[in-house]
């Protein structure tokens, strides 16, 4: 695909309204082109400062009442409904005014909520992976072999965790990017499918995991320690929830 292709699907891709051949196309151009990437990121930005809840606030009931009683009592004609054409336009000059503007998303921003970018980079991560020959860098079950083979390569160690007597062996791991830097990505499995841990130091303080769903995985962000961290998977979200609390709460290798 061209870059001018992907500019028309971005905001499909983002809603995860393309198929898996197209979202498959966007995802190897996205791989290649940093400017697409660039220009994606920003859209992911945009998108979930316009979905934080701080931004609506209900009408005040004196502001209601006063509307209420300046209505006319004669009927009014309804005005025609705007067709999806004419709201998709209106929608799109607004977010190209926004993104003109960077400081317009910071401040759009919730404050403490987590860049939505990385975590959408994390996904992207994980769909890369489940290319022949991605997955990993290591393959070994034995926590012992994993954590050491990042050593040197990584300006950071990991937290590598046993939780096969949970139902989620280690399979590997392997080196990522995410956020222009080098992660760790550990790789465990739940019976067929395939959980990406991806981590990275980070001051963050987001202790409480949350949620995100897209192009049809689901991932849990968290922070702890001076760490961040983003499991991907496509496993159900009960499943993902319970991979994340036995990691939460089991022991790390020293």
């Amino acid at each position: 695909m061209t870059c001018d292709e992907i500019r028309l699907l971005l905001h499909a891709y983002l809603d995860d309204e393309l198929d898996a051949a197209q979202s498959a196309a966007v995802l190897a151009h996205l791989a290649g082109c940093a400017a697409c990437t660039a220009r994606y990121e920003d859209h992911a930005r945009l998108r979930e400062a316009l979905a934080q809840p701080d931004l609506y606030r209900p009408a005040p009931d004196a502001l209601r009442e006063r509307w209420l009683a300046s209505q006319p009592t004669a009927p009014v004609t309804a005005r025609p409904r705007r067709g999806p054409i004419a709201l998709a336009l209106a929608a799109g000059f607004a977010g190209a005014l926004l993104l003109t503007s960077p400081a317009w998303i910071d401040s759009l921003r919730a404050p403490g909520t987590a860049d939505g970018a990385l975590v959408a980079q994390a996904i992207s991560g994980h769909l890369r992976s489940l290319q022949p020959q991605h997955l990993m860098d290591v393959v070994s079950s034995d926590r012992h072999t994993v954590k050491p083979w990042f050593e040197g390569r990584l300006d950071f160690s990991p937290q590598v965790k046993d939780l096969a007597s949970q139902g989620f062996p280690l399979a590997g791991g392997r080196l990522d990017v995410v956020g222009g830097r080098s992660v760790a990505a550990l790789v465990y499995r739940r019976h067929l499918h395939v959980i990406n841990l991806f981590q990275w130091p980070d001051e963050v303080s987001e202790p409480r995991p949350r949620m995100i769903r897209q192009h049809g995985y689901a991932a849990i962000e968290w922070s702890a320690d001076g760490m961040r961290y983003v499991a991907v998977s496509d496993l159900g979200e009960g499943e993902l929830q319970e991979f994340v609390r036995d990691f939460r709460e089991g022991a790390a290798l020293r």
